[in-house]
């Protein structure tokens, strides 16, 4: 059974953060400040996906070879937070204060907290099962949008169905799209009206007009990625997880680093860091840090315009 779980002060691991390699990010305008140091919290993590801020300014993530939910306190001391996760991979929370989750043990996407809430929400369409959803963002009616890009196929053997889906709050399972290459990270602009996707087999983040009933129109690219490296099967940029801030900013984790995008998909900056990120949410006090994780680490970085505060994310 699931258990979110206290964090004591007896046998916290604390992390007390230094400056990564002593790296420092370039000046970004609106973003960033020349000179911000990029923080190491913590190295070794087994995993690293779906950090979300949490209701006392904390952040907390995934950590899928142990199945569990992991908490960063603004002080870098590290906690477990819900374990027996379903191996979580993205989260978020709807407005009842339910953490919701992207479950890839038994794939679906169900509602983890509190304990006697716990449901799935969703884990089939058209009464065939998902195949591995990966990322979520929930709109404020209460629908819930999610990637599902598969698990990777093994040499040889044929790729899965890749979709993006809606489950309305009332009402069947959408599917939205089924001609991303690899649907990952997902995301809504602040007023949502646009649906952000980040495909790692492309070149370009994918944006989709939102209709009043939850659907989509047609896609579109939004913004060209840096980056990108070309394989045998075609070309891919490791897009990954996605945030927005106040200003409507596009903060996309890839091969590249943290790369920001304006609201209308113009190239703002790079911030590098020493592992590729996979994800990243604003949190902390105001929601003025910016929090990524990638590759068994865990960083932050003091922002200058903070995350929207719609949303934990």
């Amino acid at each position: 059974m699931n258990k979110i779980r206290s964090w004591p002060l007896a046998g916290l691991l604390i992390a007390l953060g230094a400056q990564a390699d002593g790296l420092v990010t370039p000046a970004i305008e609106g973003v960033v400040a020349g000179g911000t140091p990029i923080v190491l919290i913590k190295e070794g993590f087994k995993g690293t996906e779906g950090p979300i801020a949490l209701p006392d300014g904390s952040v907390a993530f995934t950590e899928g070879q142990i199945n569990q939910i992991t908490r960063i306190a603004p002080d870098n001391s590290i906690s477990p937070y819900l374990e027996n996760s379903g191996g979580a991979n993205g989260l978020a929370f709807n407005a009842a204060g339910e953490l919701i989750a992207v479950q890839t043990t038994k794939p679906g996407i169900a509602v983890l907290a509190p304990a006697a809430k716990q449901r799935v929400l969703v884990d089939q369409y058209e009464g065939k099962p998902l195949n591995r959803p990966n990322d979520l963002v929930v709109d404020q009616r209460g629908g819930v949008y999610f990637t599902d890009p598969g698990a990777r196929p093994e040499p040889g053997q044929p790729a899965p169905q890749t979709a993006v889906y809606y489950l309305p709050p009332k009402g069947a399972l959408k599917r939205l799209a089924t001609d991303v290459g690899r649907p990952n990270g997902i995301q809504l602009s602040p007023d949502e009206k646009t649906l952000y996707v980040a495909n790692t087999f492309g070149d370009h983040i994918l944006a989709y007009d939102i209709q009043n009933d939850g659907s989509v129109g047609r896609r579109r690219n939004f913004a060209k990625l840096d980056g990108v490296t070309q394989t045998e099967t075609g070309v891919t940029s490791g897009a990954d997880g996605l945030a927005v801030d106040a200003k409507g900013r596009l903060y996309v984790a890839s091969a590249a680093g943290v790369q920001v995008f304006d609201s209308k998909g113009a190239a703002l900056g790079t911030i590098p860091l020493p592992k590729a990120p996979q994800n990243l949410a604003f949190a902390g006090e105001g929601k003025k840090t910016l929090y990524i994780v990638g590759r068994g680490a865990a960083y932050k970085i003091a922002v200058l315009t903070p995350g929207f505060a719609g949303r934990v994310k």
